[in-house]
């Protein structure tokens, strides 16, 4: 399931979007507080994004004190796919108890320049803002209790402790992003 990918070592987007918290979010503030900040392409109505949602909200949970930030974000066109509005996010976030920032890409701009093609899809941002993981959240998006290959979570392990990743690349399993056509 190991990828290249030509995103490792380059910077992460800048981005400065709202939140379904009322708040406006910008990558640059985030990187000035923490040590590193994950990066969830995601949406509402993606089976796989549900399939994943208590995982990346434990993977929030066992990070945040150490100097870790776990972001979402929906850059779905929510013209096809309505239930991705940003309404529609607000009561996705309250329903599922979100503990980490929900945030709507509406010009689809940052999921561009960061190449996202599924939802969920991981990127990993160290403190200087250069990506050091881009993928899969895990091996089994199916059955948590089967996963062999906790991609996001070793990788984060492993740049907080700072430690080489050993694996920087894999392929996101999930929905395509709905691009606006």
């Amino acid at each position: 399931m190991e990828m290249t990918d030509s995103s490792i070592g380059s910077y992460a987007p800048d981005f400065e979007l709202p939140g379904t918290d009322g708040l406006v979010h910008h990558l640059t503030r985030y990187l000035e507080r923490f040590q590193a900040v994950g990066v969830i392409i995601m949406c509402n109505h993606c089976p796989y994004v549900r399939l994943y949602l208590d995982r990346l909200k434990q993977i929030q949970t066992d990070f945040q004190n150490q100097g870790f930030i776990l972001i979402g974000i929906n850059a779905n066109d929510d013209q096809s796919h309505p239930e991705d509005s940003f309404e529609r996010m607000s009561a996705f976030a309250t329903e599922h108890q979100l503990n980490f920032p929900y945030l709507r890409d509406l010009t689809q701009d940052v999921a561009r320049s960061f190449e996202a093609a599924r939802t969920p899809e991981a990127f990993l941002i160290d403190g200087l803002g250069i990506v050091r993981y881009r993928g899969a959240i895990d091996d089994d998006p199916q059955n948590p209790q089967a996963v062999q290959a906790p991609y996001l979570r070793n990788a984060i392990a492993q740049l907080l402790a700072l430690q080489a990743i050993t694996v920087h690349s894999t392929t996101a399993l999930g929905c395509s992003v709905k691009w606006r056509k």
